[in-house]
């Protein structure tokens, strides 16, 4: 997984930032793998007294983009999200181009437009 992100997130974004956080050990981790190959992955934060759950790290492999798989993860870590901590909001630090794609699954958008690493995001959530 951790390859797959960097692969993502630092190579192909061209983002150099700190992707070993040390937050995956208090994660849970989806993962679509094909063929023994992983394909696409998401890391699901756990909720805190003040943080709802929240799903970030979303990454499809750049050989496996246009079979809609970021919409199967998507959809299957807000099941996860539901079934482990049911009721609660979930969510997500989005990339500003993908507000539509996060907004198809119920996301609706909660701040202004602001760089993280240089990219430009927006926090969204989903009510539970």
């Amino acid at each position: 997984m951790l390859k797959l992100r960097v692969d993502v997130f630092v190579v192909e974004q061209t983002c150099p930032y700190p992707e070993l956080d040390g937050h995956d050990g208090e994660c849970q981790h989806l993962r679509l793998i094909e063929n023994g190959e992983l394909i696409a992955c998401a890391r699901l934060w756990r909720p805190t007294p003040d943080v709802v759950p929240r799903i970030g790290r979303v990454a499809v492999s750049p050989n496996h983009r246009g079979k809609r798989l970021g919409d199967a993860l998507i959809r299957e870590s807000i099941a996860a999200c539901e079934a482990l901590y049911p009721g609660e909001a979930i969510e997500i630090s989005a990339q500003s181009h993908l507000q539509k794609f996060y907004g198809s699954f119920g996301f609706e958008r909660t701040s202004e437009e602001y760089l993280e690493d240089g990219i430009p995001h927006v926090n969204m959530v989903r009510r539970g």
